[in-house]
């Protein structure tokens, strides 16, 4: 796998769907989580804390390539189909 690769991040649309609900999901289950030991240990360090690696979790769970983004590929069309619709 070369750089341009790796930097390319392509996904599909299902899998744009599914990094977009598993940000919305990590993120509010960290906010709830940190919250709460924060309040259970009267520490706001601690929230920040648990919330920050809760943020690294996500995006590395999220930003990379990873294949189960790319399961539902769209095909293209080819550039004789696009000529004789024309």
């Amino acid at each position: 796998m070369t750089f341009a690769e790796i930097i390319e991040c392509t996904i599909d649309f299902e899998g744009q769907r599914l990094a977009e609900q598993l940000t919305h999901v990590l993120l509010t289950a960290f906010g709830v989580v940190s919250f709460a030991i924060g309040f259970y240990l009267q520490s706001i360090q601690m929230v920040m804390a648990v919330f920050a690696a809760g943020l690294v979790i996500t995006a590395l769970v999220v930003v990379p390539p990873w294949p189960m983004y790319r399961k539902h590929a769209q095909p293209f069309l080819n550039e004789s189909v696009v000529e004789k619709k024309d």
